[in-house]
């Protein structure tokens, strides 16, 4: 099985955590998933696996402190809304399974001066999931979004499913883009990655 070392490795994909940033703000504009029609309660116990996965991440520096870092940057939609500052987690990337308590991808909106937790983003390289793996990943019932390669990011091709768990979104559970999410507070972090905002 291809690593994401191995993949990382290649030089245009030395710098992995600037590479899923501009994954983020290249995903796939849908309305909603098809995942999105399934029934009601469904998306729910879904929402409430990932928040009991998460809560303790409403604190930034309880992510930080689990090893996720900041990407160092806002993502906003090309239309409208944005998802927000996504925090990886390296090893959660690099171990390609998709396992709803340990997200690879934490996103937040900067709000009042600080960072609030809206989504989570479940992340895996297309070649590493499919090499180990018969079909495409499927979360909690939800199939995921694939971005193929190439791309005008050189990104390799990958899947990617967001859970907005922690902020309601008008255009579904698991839309890659909210409406109802703002970049607008965001001011570039230093450079160790760690967002200030105003």
């Amino acid at each position: 099985m291809t690593s994401l070392r191995s993949i990382t490795a290649e030089p245009e994909m030395r710098r992995p955590l600037a590479i899923l940033a501009a994954i983020a703000m290249a995903a796939p504009i849908t309305m909603a998933s098809a995942a999105e029609t399934g029934d009601h309660s469904a998306r729910s116990s879904t929402v409430r696996a990932v928040r009991a996965a998460t809560r303790e991440f409403r604190n930034v520096n309880a992510a930080t402190a689990a090893g996720y870092v900041a990407s160092g940057s806002c993502a906003s939609g090309p239309n409208e809304g944005a998802m927000g500052v996504h925090y990886v987690n390296e090893a959660h990337l690099a171990d390609g399974y998709i396992d709803v308590n340990r997200p690879e991808i934490l996103v937040y909106e900067p709000r009042n001066g600080g960072l609030q937790l809206v989504a989570v983003e479940y992340f895996v390289v297309a070649e590493q999931w499919d090499a180990a793996n018969e079909g495409p990943p499927v979360l909690e019932g939800h199939l995921f979004h694939y971005l193929g390669a190439p791309n005008r990011l050189r990104a390799p091709a990958n899947y990617q499913l967001h859970v907005w768990a922690w902020k309601q979104n008008p255009k579904g559970t698991f839309a890659d883009w909210n409406p109802e999410v703002s970049c607008a507070q965001y001011e570039k972090g230093d450079a160790q990655g760690h967002a200030s905002v105003h």
